[in-house]
């Protein structure tokens, strides 16, 4: 069940993605082009290079748009930062702007469509 708790601005920049994560308890989440929604999630993992170990990306978690909410996909960055430790990294990401990250959720779900911008609805409609 749903419950409400107030934003708290002294948390952070919420205009930033780890900023708005912690001033509303919450991940981002944004309608991609597509029509679907997606939660934003920064994630890490080993980049193979001795020099920065660690890399951070983000996992944007399509979730289904009809029934049981569950995530039914996801697309995912390359690395958006790369360093010594884990939470650098991750703050490093967490200090993006959150236009940036949306930028970047509608040029994969573009790619991934292959260049389509038409949502969901529309081409269930070509479908019936």
């Amino acid at each position: 069940m749903g419950r409400f708790i107030p934003p708290d601005p002294t948390k952070g920049d919420e205009s930033t993605v780890g900023g708005y994560a912690a001033v509303h308890a919450r991940p981002v989440a944004f309608e991609g082009p597509d029509g679907m929604s997606y939660s934003v999630e920064i994630a890490t993992d080993e980049t193979g290079d001795a020099a920065a170990p660690v890399g951070a990306y983000v996992l944007f978690l399509r979730w289904a748009r009809v029934g049981e909410q569950k995530v039914e996909g996801h697309l995912e960055t390359d690395f958006l930062a790369r360093g010594a430790s884990e939470g650098d990294v991750v703050r490093a990401v967490g200090a993006m702007p959150l236009a940036e990250i949306k930028a970047l959720l509608y040029a994969l779900v573009r790619e991934a469509s292959g260049g389509s911008s038409r949502r969901w609805w529309d081409v269930m409609k070509d479908e019936a």
